[in-house]
C-alpha cells in the first residue's frame, strides 16, 4: 500500500509534469509572423483632415487622384508605416512628386483600391499591407496597385506627356485668376495692415515646402546679420521656431499651427475665402490671440509675399517655395498656381530664393577676430625683435609691417 501510495503520487507527479510541459508549449508557441507591413488604419477622404490626426505606426487611408509632394512629405513627417490610396496616386496628367517621396523614405504605397476600400477599412482597425493587398488578419479587405521605385519611374516619364495639356490648362487658370484679383496683384487692394516694420528691409518667408528645413538652418547666420523680418507660413511657423527663431507674422490656417507658435507673439494673418469666412479664426478665439483675414483666392505663400510687397520689403527670401517646373504642376491640384505664377511676376527681383542666398552669402569677420588675430601678429613680431640683431631697423620693419597689415584688413572688408 504504501508503495502505491509512493507510486500514486509518483504518477501523479509525472502526469503534472508532462501536462505542465504541454501547458507551457501551449502558451509560448508563437504563432509565424503574417508577411507585409503592420498598422493602425486611418481613414479619411480630405488628406488636409487626415494629417491632423495621423501618427507614427499608422496606415493612412486616402484619396487623393495624384498625390503631390507636400502631402507625402506630410506623412513622412508623421511616421506612417504604409500608404493606401483608393484613387491613382499619377494619374498621368503631369508628373506629380508624392509616390516617389513615399517610396524613397521606405514607406510602401498601394494604389487604386477604389472607394468601396474606405466604407471597408474602418477607422482604428488593424491592418496589414502585402504585394497590393490590403487585409485584416487573414481576411482580405482591398486590393490595388502595389507601386515600386521602378514602376513609378515608368508612369513619370508618361506622364511628362501630358505637361502641355495642364500648361494650357494653367493659361486659362490665369487669365481668369488676374480678372478675380487684379486689384489685389496690381494695386495691392485688400492686403491687411500688419504692426511689424518692413518698409526698406529684408523679409524672409518660409514655407513648408520641400527641404525648408535644411535650407533654413543654412540661412542661419544670415538671419544673424541681417536680422530679417521672418514670416512663417502654415507649418513654416513652426519650423522657424524650432529652429530657435520667433516668427514675426504668421500666414496660415491656426489649425495646421501648433498653439505654442501661436502664442509666441506673432502676428497672425488668415487666409479667407471671397466671402469672408476665414477657416481657423475659431481655433484663434479660443485662443485669445488677434488676428486679421486676407480674403483672397490665393494660397496662404503667394498671400505673404504680396504682404511683404505691400509694406515695402527691400527684398524678399523665400525658403520652402515650389522652384522648378516639376515642383510648379505639382501644385497644380489646388487651382492655386495662377497666383504663383503672377505674384513673382509682382515682386520682380525682389524675390530671392533662399538656397540663392546661401550660395552668395560670405559672413562677416567679427571684430574681436580681427583685433585677436594683429594681436597675435604683434607679439611674433616683438619676440622676433628682440632676438634679432636689427634693432636699428626697427621702425622701418613696423612701418612695413603696419602697411602690409591694413592692406590686407582691407582685402578682408572689400
Amino acid at each position: 500500500m504504501p508503495f502505491a501510495r509512493r507510486g500514486g503520487r509518483s504518477a501523479e507527479h509525472h502526469w503534472d509534469t508532462i501536462g505542465g510541459m504541454k501547458l507551457t508549449g501551449l502558451l509560448t508557441r508563437s504563432h509565424p509572423a503574417l508577411p507585409g507591413t503592420t498598422g493602425i488604419a486611418r481613414v479619411d477622404r480630405r488628406a488636409g483632415d487626415l494629417l491632423r490626426r495621423v501618427g507614427p505606426g499608422d496606415v493612412a487611408v486616402i484619396d487623393q487622384v495624384d498625390l503631390d509632394r507636400r502631402t507625402a512629405e506630410a506623412l513622412i513627417d508623421a511616421e506612417v508605416v504604409g500608404v493606401v490610396n483608393a484613387s491613382p496616386s499619377i494619374s498621368g496628367r503631369f508628373p506629380n512628386l508624392g509616390p516617389e517621396a513615399l517610396l524613397q523614405a521606405g514607406i510602401p504605397l498601394i494604389d487604386d483600391v477604389g472607394s468601396d476600400a474606405l466604407r471597408a477599412l474602418k477607422e482604428g482597425a488593424k491592418v496589414r499591407l502585402h504585394e497590393g493587398v490590403v487585409y485584416t488578419g487573414e481576411r482580405e479587405i482591398a486590393r490595388g496597385v502595389p507601386q515600386t521605385p521602378e514602376s513609378v519611374a515608368d508612369q513619370l516619364i508618361e506622364a511628362k506627356a501630358g505637361m502641355s495639356v495642364q500648361l494650357e490648362a494653367f493659361s486659362a487658370n490665369t487669365i481668369e485668376f488676374l480678372r478675380r484679383e487684379r486689384t489685389l496683384v496690381l494695386d495691392g487692394h485688400g492686403v491687411p495692415e500688419v504692426y511689424v516694420p518692413m518698409h526698406g528691409r529684408q523679409v524672409l518667408v518660409v514655407a513648408p515646402g520641400y527641404g525648408h528645413d535644411g535650407d533654413l538652418k543654412r540661412l542661419k547666420r544670415y538671419i544673424k546679420e541681417y536680422r530679417p523680418v521672418l514670416i512663417g507660413v502654415d507649418a513654416g511657423a513652426d519650423t522657424l521656431r524650432a529652429a530657435g527663431f520667433r516668427p514675426d507674422v504668421i500666414v496660415g490656417d491656426p489649425d495646421g499651427i501648433s498653439t505654442e507658435t501661436l502664442r509666441a507673439g506673432a502676428e497672425v494673418v488668415i487666409p479667407a475665402r471671397p466671402d469672408g469666412h476665414a477657416p481657423g479664426i475659431d481655433r484663434i478665439q479660443d485662443l485669445g490671440i488677434g488676428a486679421v483675414t486676407f480674403p483672397a483666392t490665393a494660397n496662404p505663400e503667394d498671400l505673404a509675399l504680396l504682404l511683404a510687397e505691400a509694406h515695402g520689403a527691400s527684398l524678399v527670401v523665400t525658403v520652402g517655395f515650389q522652384a522648378s517646373l516639376r515642383e510648379f504642376l505639382d501644385r497644380g491640384r489646388s487651382g492655386s498656381n495662377p497666383s504663383t505664377f503672377l505674384t513673382r511676376l509682382k515682386l520682380g527681383g525682389k524675390l530671392v530664393d533662399g538656397e540663392a542666398v546661401v550660395a552668395l552669402h560670405r559672413s562677416r569677420v567679427s571684430f574681436g577676430t580681427v583685433v585677436l588675430l594683429v594681436a597675435s601678429v604683434a607679439t611674433a613680431m616683438a619676440v622676433a625683435m628682440a632676438v634679432s640683431d636689427l634693432a636699428g631697423s626697427y621702425p622701418a620693419l613696423l612701418a612695413s609691417a603696419w602697411h602690409s597689415c591694413m592692406a590686407w584688413l582691407g582685402g578682408l572688408f572689400s
